[in-house]
């Protein structure tokens, strides 16, 4: 029996819905699935961030559409979900990309230090703001709840589609000091299991990808050393945890979500992927 590859991995005449597509991993996803033949709605809540994608889409060879879009605004993802049938169809896929940690819900500390109870310029868990935890959560739980909820309905009623959400190697194993970022991702991974059962029968597949330390430009500003350009202790100790001793590029999440995106994982549903150069198997 042959086996045509390029079929089994490729995404020709589907169309792709990303979130949070103006962001570093977003974008080189959005080349990536575009590569494989999709035509792509770039959605950020940036409308110049999604057009710069969109444009260098379309300078490869692509086909991409920029749209301004708030993904925990229901309204506004109708609205864009609207546009997007009316230029394209319903999408075959949806990925949720949008996400993101909120300083104020992270603490500087790695371990509570007794000593400095009621220090706020130590900002423990005690000193946390509320907000920056809800908001921490709504970006990267109800922003990846409400999108599905709007995009992958067209996918039910014609019985076909493929969703991928972005976890994180802290939704495996918490992270110090990001603890609210940690439980939030842990959510968007549980939540990937558990729409995966419950689309099972209806044609539509669930899973997901978790990025291990990709020296993005959010990251930058923890791992390296504002002044220097050096890394700081977190970066030492992340690579130090990392096998491969290196961090990742963003063009090496293409070969796993085109993989999960596509055919080739036509029997694969309600997992967790780490993409991390070890650093989750990793236990020194």
């Amino acid at each position: 029996m042959s086996i045509d590859l390029s079929a089994m991995f490729g995404l020709k005449g589907k169309t792709a819905v990303i979130t949070g597509g103006g962001g570093d991993l977003c974008s080189a996803l959005s080349l990536a699935i575009s590569g494989a033949g999709a035509s792509v709605a770039i959605l950020d809540i940036r409308l110049d961030k999604a057009q710069a994608v969109a444009a260098a889409v379309t300078g490869a060879g692509g086909t991409a559409a920029a749209y301004a879009c708030d993904v925990l605004d229901e309204e506004s993802l109708r609205s864009v979900h609207d546009a997007i049938g009316a230029a394209w169809g319903a999408p075959d896929i949806l990925l949720n990309g949008a996400g993101g940690n909120v300083p104020s819900g992270s603490t500087k500390l790695e371990f509570l230090d007794r000593a400095l109870l009621g220090d706020a310029a130590a900002r423990d868990f005690f000193d946390l703001e509320f907000e920056g935890v809800r908001k921490t959560f709504d970006l990267n739980f109800l922003g990846t709840f409400l999108p599905t909820q709007v995009f992958a309905r067209g996918m039910v009623e014609r019985g076909s589609g493929s969703i991928l959400n972005i976890a994180s190697m802290g939704a495996l194993t918490p992270l110090t000091q990001v603890g609210a970022y940690s439980a939030a991702k842990a959510a968007v991974a549980n939540f990937t299991a558990w729409l995966a059962v419950h689309f099972a029968r209806a044609g539509v597949r669930v899973n997901a990808i978790a990025p291990g330390f990709f020296l993005t430009e959010q990251l930058k500003f923890l791992h390296l050393d504002q002044a220097t350009g050096e890394p700081t202790p977190r970066s030492r100790k992340v690579m130090a945890h990392t096998p491969m001793g290196r961090y990742g590029d963003p063009g090496e999440l293409a070969g796993a979500a085109l993989y999960l995106l596509s055919d080739a994982s036509s029997f694969v549903t309600g997992i967790v992927l780490p993409i991390d150069g070890g650093f989750s198997s990793c236990s020194i």
